[in-house]
């Protein structure tokens, strides 16, 4: 299956929830899929997240993960999804707010350069612990991706309108037709 990374891809308003969401329905054992499981699509994100991420003008051209700290990468990925998806719902506990500063720390001190992957990564999870409005990030109804919600009046339900907004929309449409039927 062809693969490319697109704006839709980016949609979570900061360079770390874009590499939290690189897990494919994440919320679905059965049909997840972690993006960063084939390297040609691990590298392939630096280099789009260098283009498509809301954060792009915070760094130049990002270098991918080294393979040498692949593993410390995918561990701050996690605590990343871990933390935020909690914070979203409201139930943060001290323990994963600590996992994910060390975490963050860890890709710090292993990052090659500071136009790595992993640093840009670090630095925008450090950015969003600081963000005052914790109401402004949401899990997405249909797809779970974290993102942030800058609407004006704090309304976005979905990461992307034009994919996840549609999907919705063509699904309650389709039930209500289907539920109509006599």
């Amino acid at each position: 299956m062809d693969f490319s990374w697109t704006a839709h891809r980016f949609a979570g308003g900061a360079l770390a929830l874009d590499v939290a969401n690189s897990v494919i329905l994440r919320h679905e054992p059965s049909l997840s899929r972690d993006r960063f499981s084939v390297a040609v699509q691990r590298d392939g994100f630096a280099i789009a997240a260098s283009e498509l991420s809301a954060e792009r003008g915070l760094f130049g051209p990002l270098q991918p993960v080294d393979a040498a700290n692949l593993e410390s990468f995918l561990h701050l990925r996690e605590a990343i999804d871990r933390y935020f998806r909690a914070r979203t719902l409201g139930n943060v506990e001290r323990a994963a707010l600590a996992e994910l500063l060390d975490a963050i720390a860890m890709a710090l001190r292993v990052a090659p350069s500071e136009d790595s992957l992993e640093c840009a990564t670090a630095r925008s999870a450090l950015r969003l612990l600081g963000e005052p409005a914790a109401e402004r990030m949401k899990i997405c109804g249909n797809c779970g991706w974290l993102f942030l919600d800058r609407s004006k009046n704090k309304s976005r339900y979905w990461c992307d309108m034009a994919v996840c907004g549609n999907r919705a929309k063509a699904s309650r449409h389709y039930h209500r037709k289907k539920d109509a039927a006599p």
